[in-house]
């Protein structure tokens, strides 16, 4: 359930939604003890929000009669706003590690039971008839492990995190972590590992457990952590090494290749691409579809490639063959 204002939030939440629960009941749902319950009432009449106690066997916790939350009032833009960025949460991967997304089924209850008619009308209209074309998520990042790390980042505040690779083999290590960005479909951080002693990036759907530590870090100056995690990835080791000279200058190439493809480095005569894949033909034809030439340094493997799809492209450019007349008798 997270923090105790969790908890506090989540009680409000089931005596709005029951009306009447016994102590015990609350307990059990929120995995506490009764005098926690009692706790937490006391926090919600300090925050203004008037709850009656009955005793006795059929007695429990209940808003004050006639109670509700005042509405909450949302211009049309704000209102097309709140329902696009729960679309996009919940395409960005946000939910409970099972797949589940209770988080934002839960914030869309609560923001409908204290908005107007006409404005959950709206709401409801801009959910039914809109889709958002992002891309496709991976594994959903656990909320509680995303809001620890961002919570983490802005503080500057290290973290002791378990972290599963893809071999589902686990280290623990201590990160200072810099930032974090969603990136072809799943979440990333970014930071220093003072396991590897260097800067490391880490799927965060992968981390097991996270906790914040009380020690602190400086973050580099002016950090890029998009920039940071689509250089990590261009440059994971793979089979293939290719270095290709790219007839323009950086900033065209840059706006022609993407980040993940690889690194560019200025050299003389024009842009080095260093590039690493498992898949030659696939980057045979990336590169047939830069709109400036190229020339191959290695391997010559990627030459064999870019042939073979040079001879396809050609083909398929071919007029067709007409069938031969045959000569009248």
């Amino acid at each position: 359930m997270g923090s105790p204002t969790n908890r506090i939030l989540a009680v409000l939440e089931l005596l709005q939604a029951h009306g009447q629960l016994a102590g015990t009941e609350i307990a059990r749902r929120l995995g506490v003890d009764r005098r926690t319950v009692r706790r937490y009432i006391v926090a919600l009449e300090e925050m203004g929000i008037p709850v009656t106690a009955e005793r006795g066997a059929g007695g429990g916790y209940a808003l004050v009669a006639g109670f509700k939350l005042p509405p909450m009032l949302f211009t049309d833009d704000e209102a097309l706003a709140l329902s696009l960025g729960l679309h996009a949460a919940s395409a960005l991967g946000l939910g409970d590690p099972g797949g589940h997304s209770a988080g934002l089924a839960s914030a869309r209850s609560k923001l409908e039971r204290v908005m107007p008619a006409d404005l959950k009308r709206r709401l409801r209209a801009a959910d039914e008839t809109m889709q958002l074309d992002l891309p496709a998520s991976g594994p959903p990042a656990e909320s509680q492990v995303l809001a620890t790390l961002s919570a983490a980042a802005q503080a500057q505040r290290t973290v002791h995190v378990t972290y599963e690779a893809a071999d589902k083999s686990r280290t623990a290590r201590d990160l200072d972590p810099y930032g974090l960005a969603f990136r072809g479909g799943c979440w990333y951080v970014v930071g220093h590992c003072h396991l590897r002693k260097g800067p490391r990036t880490f799927r965060v759907d992968r981390i097991a457990t996270t906790t914040r530590t009380t020690r602190t870090f400086e973050r580099p100056a002016n950090f890029d952590t998009l920039a940071a995690i689509s250089t990590a990835i261009a440059t994971l080791p793979r089979a293939h090494q290719a270095e290709v000279l790219l007839h323009t200058d950086l900033a065209t190439a840059k706006k022609q290749i993407f980040a993940t493809l690889g690194t560019l480095e200025e050299v003389e005569g024009g842009v080095l691409l260093h590039s690493q894949t498992d898949d030659l033909p696939w980057l045979a034809r990336e590169l047939a579809r830069l709109p400036f030439g190229f020339a191959v340094r290695q391997p010559d493997a990627l030459r064999a490639a870019i042939h073979t799809h040079s001879e396809r492209l050609r083909r398929a450019a071919a007029p067709p063959r007409r069938p031969r007349q045959r000569p009248s008798l």
